[in-house]
């Protein structure tokens, strides 16, 4: 893994006691709410590998929940967060999964209200860095570090062209980009990682061109 700085090594500001399971695990739940748009009424979070054997100790129920509260791995409000989520009329649920996954710190979270629902799969691979490698069941490959905008559309020519063409036009450059789909011809997921944050404005010309179904960002 080749790493840009000093501080990708000794991991981000944040409350302990691990940058794996408590960092990590704060921006995979964050990740979740950005993507939700919003506080959730219900979240069941399962964990595998590493995740369902030291949770409770490391702190990782608190630093997800933490996130999906949306506070930032340095609030100290994530020590009480289960606490402030339930008080706030949340139910919540975790797992301990026994099932091998690829990454030893591997988080499912489900979060939903009455309308409507999320499921992400996230991995901690250190210092604080995540991936999210699975949304609503396609796979991509996410950071959470970066602003990103995530285009639900149809599996049609010109789709992703056309998309590329509104972010040119307002000189936003790309990153990353992959598509993901489930079956060839219907339902795809585009995931684009950008340097800049995103206009809403922009989302709406894009969530305007033809066979796009939903548009969702990720403010850095």
């Amino acid at each position: 893994m080749k790493y840009k700085s000093v501080f990708d090594i000794i991991g981000p500001v944040m409350i302990g006691p691990s940058s794996s399971h408590t960092a990590g695990a704060a921006r995979i739940g964050r990740v979740a709410r950005s993507l939700f748009g919003r506080e959730p009424k219900w979240a069941e979070i399962s964990f595998y590998g590493s995740f369902a054997k030291t949770y409770r100790g490391h702190g990782t129920d608190v630093a997800i929940v933490g996130g999906l509260l949306d506070f930032d791995t340095f609030d100290e409000r994530i020590i009480d967060s289960v606490k402030i989520a339930k008080n706030s009329g949340m139910k919540i649920s975790f797992i301990e999964e026994e099932a091998i996954t690829d990454h030893p710190n591997t988080a499912r979270v489900r979060i939903g209200d009455e309308h409507g629902d999320l499921e992400l799969v996230g991995i901690s691979i250190g210092g604080g860095k995540i991936e999210i490698t699975e949304l609503n069941g396609f796979e991509l490959k996410l950071s959470g570090h970066h602003p990103a905008l995530l285009v639900v559309h149809n599996d049609r020519f010109g789709a992703i062209a056309a998309v590329s063409k509104i972010l040119a036009e307002h000189s936003i450059n790309i990153g990353h980009m992959e598509v993901s789909r489930k079956e060839r011809g219907k339902m795809a997921l585009m995931t684009i990682e950008v340097d800049q944050n995103i206009d809403d404005s922009i989302l709406e010309k894009v969530g305007e061109l033809p066979n796009i179904l939903k548009v969702t960002k990720i403010v850095d």
